[in-house]
This record gives structure tokens, C-alpha cells and sequence, in this order.
């Protein structure tokens, strides 16, 4: 039995091993192919910028500028047309495909996304170019699992890895990256999962420095932190936060209702923020963009309490019209630069009223970076880890957290629900399904508090499509029967139809809340 033990643990071994060599080698191809997206998009908007700052100057620029921005609008619904899920960020496709809800043509997916990703960003429009990172990272997995003929579960995992890197080479934060799709993406801790995320991630990263040197994405420097008797700025700023990031949610799924009145078609509203964009580069050429400018200059120079609130409101309204058109570009960056003109607005007044000293307010910037995203997305590990890997200091950790955790509730509270999973949600009106020829694995985590936490197997209505043949408990993976308890941390492993994860994952979960609502019950 021990050698049987040794034999299993080896071939694990192997396994992984195998995963982190091919999660490298997704890396590196993202990292390829992200730094030449960013690369493109930093180019495009200087020079665009550049333009803008001309016009008093050359006024007969107008002509080409104008030109340039209908003629962006008219390619990019042409290649929505041919491929509509390149459409916005991209994370929610790959959240829907790693769930079984969607599949793509990874080639399709990779150049129209990288194409009309530069296009849309280029020109100034308010969005981030960290989600299409993501699902040109996603695409790029899928293609080589294609290339290996990895199927099921192991392309899933590819797929991931590959989201991992392009959120990694994005920001230059490889754990962030890893975590983010652990935490918001892929929803499995799994060694497997974390391992081969991780090892592409870093893959990615180191191709991205090459380009861009070691200094992240949003670094900002902060001379003091932040001392304990002013923890309780943490507490208001974080209920602000997630108040605002609830509002946030909120307006972000009402704006298709209504681009949806407006007297053109689908693929062709994105010409509304091509041509919005025009006066705000006129008279504001340096804040356009997803926001890392505006971030790096507000922890340098500090504008007035005015000029803050109206950046911000700007911002918010116009990076609303940006995501509502559907033009290929993410929320990532505008959710982190809308954080940092909260931080920043909150600890002038408070400097104003006399309650804070301003060598604190770059502080105070870092951290609701962090606890706005965290509200939004509702992704607090990410959150603090990528505000970390900016900042490059684990000082500001225990603040960050307390802020992170305290939007977190807030949001959580008035019933918010994460960014991406809504976005997901809304996408799955006509979910796009192929039929499957073969059978496939689903991976259901049991967290602590879940209703399936200490329950044993004979206990769950399981749906009638699904085996369950294994629980992965740490290391170790055990075969089932109906006395085995079921606890928090394990990993159920479920035998199903490929075309039936995502419904018999619902199913599972269904079940598992009856059984809690029948305790209720009996207590009552």
C-alpha cells in the first residue's frame, strides 16, 4: 500500500512538473504578445495626445483627427461583427468559458481582440487595457493546449495560466495575476491550478520587464505611513468606497439598456465615445486614457479639492460611456484610477478640515486604489496583492486590508455582487453552446461556511448527469462513498458531460442550499 502511496505522489509530481513546463511556455507567449499590446497602445495614445496639444496651433489638424476617429469606429464594429465576444474587457468570456458557458476560436479571439483592443484604447477613450491583457492571455492558453491537444480539465488549466500571464505582463505583478484568477476567474485553489497560474505569470512578467524596465505599471512613493492613531480614516474612507463602488456596479449594467435607444446599431455605438473623446483631448489632452498618468500625478502634485472632484466625475461619467459602448477595452485601470481620485479627494478634505496632515494623502491614494477595486470586483486578495506589487512595500499591508475588507462589506451588504460575475450573468441571455463528444471533469471547491462544509456524501441530492468519482483533500485524493464527510478545502471531483458543467455545477449548488435551508427550518 505505501509503495502505491509513492507511486501516485510520483506520477503527481510529474504531472505538475509537466504543468509548470507548459505554463511557461503560455507565459512567454503572452508576455510576448501583451508587451506588444501595450507597447502599441502607449505609442498610439502619446501620439495622440501629442496631436491634441497641436490643434491650437495647427487647427486643420481637426480634419484627420476627426477622420481617424470615425474611420477607428467604423473597423472595430467590423471585426465585433465577425467575433462579438471581444467586446469590453474580456473577463467575463473567460470566466464564461472556463464554466463550461462559452466556447471561442482562440485565433479569432487573439487578433481581432488585439487589433481592435489598440484601436479603441488608442485614441484616448477611458478604458483599461488589463482585461483584454487577460483574454488575449486566455486565447493564447487555449491555443496552446490546441497545439498539445490538451482537452478538459488541462486546458482548462492552460487557459487560466494564460489569463494569469496577461494580467501579470500587464501590471507587472505576477502574484496579483495569479491570484486574481484563482480568486475571481477560475474560483479553485488547487495546487494543479495556483501552480501552473504561477509559473506563467512569472513567465510573462519577466518578458514584460525587457520591455519596460522593473518600475510597475502605477508605482507611486509614499515618505511616511500612515500612523495608527489615523486608522479610523481607513473606516470612513471604506465605507465611502464601497458605497461608490456599489453605485458604480450599478450604472456599469444600466448603460446597455441605454446604448440600446440610441438610433444605431450595435456594433457601431462605439462611434459615440470616438467622438465624445474630442473636446475632453482638446481641452484635457493629459488626463486621456485608462488612468496610470493620472495616478502617478496625483501622487506627485496634488491638484485642489475642485479639480479632484471634477477629474472624478469626469471620469466616472465619460469611462462609463467608454465600457457601455461595447468597444473591445477593459474597467480594470478606470476602477483603479476612479479609487485613487476618491483617496485623493477624501484626504484633502480632511487636510482642509484639519484632520489629517498632507504628507498622509499619497497614502490615502494607495489604499483606496485598492479598496475600490475590491468592492467592485469583490476580489480583496487581489486587491491588496496588486497594490502591494505596485508599491513595492509590505508596510501599508494592514491598512490596505482593513480598507479593502471594510468596501468589501459595504458592497456586500446592500447586495452588490462582483463586476465580472454580473457582467457574465448578462452575457448568458443567449448563452452560445456546442454540442460535446466527449466527457469531462468539473472541479466544485468547498469553502469554509459553504452548506456543503460537513456533510457526508449520501446527504446531497446529486443531479442525475453527474458521478461523483474523487475528493482532492490537500495532497491527498480520495474515493469516495456515502458516509465520507465532506469538509472545507476539498475539491470535488465530478464526472459530467462537457456541454453540462456550468448546469450541473448550479444543480450541486442548488442542492447544497436545500439541505442548508432544512437545517433553518428544524432550528425554527
Amino acid at each position: 500500500m505505501e509503495n502505491g502511496r509513492l507511486r501516485r505522489a510520483s506520477q503527481f509530481n510529474k504531472t505538475r512538473f509537466r504543468f509548470v513546463g507548459k505554463g511557461l511556455l503560455v507565459g512567454a507567449f503572452t508576455g510576448l504578445v501583451v508587451s506588444l499590446f501595450r507597447l502599441a497602445i502607449e505609442k498610439g495614445l502619446a501620439f495622440v495626445i501629442t496631436i491634441y496639444q497641436g490643434l491650437n496651433a495647427h487647427p486643420w489638424y481637426w480634419v484627420p483627427l476627426v477622420g481617424a476617429n470615425l474611420l477607428i469606429g467604423l473597423l472595430v464594429a467590423q471585426l465585433l461583427k465577425k467575433e462579438p465576444n471581444i467586446s469590453g474587457s474580456g473577463i467575463p468570456q473567460v470566466e464564461g468559458q472556463l464554466e463550461g458557458e462559452f466556447d471561442f476560436n482562440w485565433w479569432s479571439i487573439l487578433w481581432r481582440k488585439f487589433v481592435g483592443g489598440i484601436l479603441s484604447i488608442a485614441p484616448g477613450l477611458f478604458l483599461g487595457r488589463e482585461g483584454p491583457s487577460i483574454q488575449l492571455g486566455a486565447a493564447v492558453g487555449q491555443g496552446v493546449a490546441a497545439k498539445l491537444l490538451n482537452r478538459g480539465a488541462d486546458r482548462r488549466i492552460l487557459i487560466a495560466s494564460g489569463a494569469a500571464a496577461g494580467l501579470s505582463a500587464a501590471f507587472n505583478a505576477p502574484i496579483a495575476g495569479t491570484f486574481f484568477v484563482l480568486e475571481e476567474i477560475y474560483h479553485n485553489f488547487s495546487p494543479l491550478v495556483w501552480v501552473t497560474s504561477l509559473a506563467s505569470a512569472i513567465a510573462a512578467n519577466f518578458i514584460s520587464l525587457n520591455f519596460f524596465g522593473l518600475t510597475p505599471t502605477l508605482h507611486i512613493t509614499y515618505s511616511q505611513s500612515l500612523p495608527i492613531n489615523q486608522y479610523w480614516h481607513l473606516l470612513i474612507l471604506g465605507v465611502v468606497l464601497g458605497l461608490l463602488g456599489y453605485v458604480y456596479q450599478k450604472v456599469l449594467l444600466w448603460l446597455p439598456q441605454l446604448y440600446a435607444k440610441l438610433p444605431l446599431p450595435k456594433a457601431y455605438t462605439g462611434l459615440v465615445p470616438l467622438l465624445c473623446v474630442l473636446p475632453i483631448g482638446y481641452f484635457w489632452p493629459e488626463i486621456l486614457g485608462g488612468g496610470n498618468g493620472l495616478i502617478a500625478h496625483l501622487g506627485q502634485n496634488l491638484p485642489t479639492i475642485s479639480v479632484v472632484a471634477g477629474l472624478f466625475l469626469l471620469r466616472f461619467v465619460f469611462s462609463m460611456i467608454s465600457y457601455g459602448s461595447g468597444l473591445p477595452g477593459g474597467i480594470f485601470l478606470p476602477i483603479l484610477s476612479l479609487g485613487a481620485l476618491i483617496g485623493a479627494l477624501y484626504g484633502l478634505i480632511m487636510v482642509q478640515l484639519g484632520w489629517l496632515a498632507p504628507v498622509y494623502v499619497p497614502n490615502l491614494i494607495i489604499f483606496a486604489m485598492g479598496g475600490y477595486f475590491a468592492g467592485i470586483g469583490k476580489a480583496p486578495f487581489t486587491a491588496i496583492l496588486l497594490v502591494t506589487e505596485m508599491v513595492g512595500s509590505l508596510v501599508h499591508l494592514m491598512p490596505l486590508a482593513i480598507l479593502s475588507l471594510v468596501a468589501y462589506i459595504v458592497v456586500d451588504l446592500m447586495g452588490g455582487a462582483p463586476i465580472y460575475a454580473s457582467l457574465l450573468q448578462r452575457a448568458l441571455g443567449k448563452p452560445h453552446r456546442k454540442l460535446a463528444t466527449f466527457s469531462d471533469r468539473l472541479e466544485v471547491p468547498v469553502f469554509a461556511g459553504a452548506p456543503l462544509e460537513d456533510r457526508q456524501v449520501r446527504e446531497v441530492d446529486w443531479p442525475k448527469t453527474c458521478l461523483l468519482i474523487a475528493i482532492v483533500r490537500g495532497e491527498s485524493e480520495l474515493i469516495p462513498h456515502g458516509d465520507t464527510l465532506i469538509r472545507a478545502g476539498d475539491t470535488l471531483i465530478v464526472l459530467t458531460d462537457h456541454q453540462l458543467r456550468a448546469t450541473v455545477r448550479r444543480q450541486i449548488e442548488d442542492a447544497a442550499q436545500a439541505l442548508r435551508n432544512t437545517d433553518e427550518n428544524l432550528v425554527k
